[in-house]
């Protein structure tokens, strides 16, 4: 199995294991019921996180994508993209990490960025691509500091057409982002690797919601 796949079917299992990734009734944000939810923010202690970064910076290395530094959104990317900045100095790679606040400070260093400064080919950190608007503001400020965006690093890849501004379109939100900004957008796993994952666990527990899955991925899936 190539790399890549494989380290997309060990993240799956290390989501679902974790909690972040679990099987039910929900209602997203663009109001479909889905039979599965993400949720990032539940990695939420030291191993995990440790674990996750692993991921990430292997997904981003396995990539080929040259890159000079990172930069976490905010909010959530600000303690993807310190962690994965840990992994890939742990790995030789070491390399400048910097993120956003919401709003910009009139005190201290001020402004709206914190850390290394922005330079060279930045690779963007998140969780995953919703309306891409954390992706856009990324996108304008990295190039208003004269630095070029090199990709977008994401956990999961949804593969669902994205609906945006009450519009639903017939590309994804990873689509979207990749071909308004023209950049690669990088996922550790995406829907396909949940399905197949669904198959080949083993756990019948799990099994029985790969139909439901499926019908998910008919329904709204690119």
């Amino acid at each position: 199995m190539p790399q890549a796949e494989q380290n997309a079917l060990d993240f799956i299992r290390f989501a679902v294991d974790s909690g972040v990734i679990v099987f039910g009734d929900f209602t997203t944000k663009a109001g479909r019921q889905s039979p599965y939810f993400f949720n990032a923010g539940l990695f939420n202690d030291g191993a995990m996180l440790g674990r996750l970064a692993q991921f990430y910076a292997r997904a981003l290395l396995d990539s080929g994508v040259p890159f000079d530094m990172l930069f976490g959104p905010a909010y959530k990317g600000i303690p993807l993209g310190a962690v994965v900045a840990v992994e890939l100095a742990r790995l030789g790679r070491n390399v400048g990490f910097a993120y956003n606040r919401k709003e910009a400070k009139d005190h201290g260093e001020g402004g709206t960025t914190v850390g290394a400064p922005i330079r060279g080919r930045v690779v963007i950190v998140d969780d995953v691509i919703s309306a891409g608007t954390a992706t856009g503001e990324s996108v304008r400020l990295i190039r208003a500091a004269g630095a070029e965006p090199a990709a977008v690093l994401i956990a999961l890849d949804r593969q669902e057409k994205a609906a945006i501004h009450g519009d639903t379109l017939p590309i994804s939100a990873v689509q979207h982002v990749s071909q308004a900004y023209g950049l690669p957008v990088i996922a550790i796993a995406n829907l396909d690797a949940l399905l197949r994952y669904l198959t080949d666990s083993g756990n019948q527990e799990l099994a029985q919601w790969r139909p439901a899955v499926q019908r998910y991925r008919e329904a709204y899936g690119v």
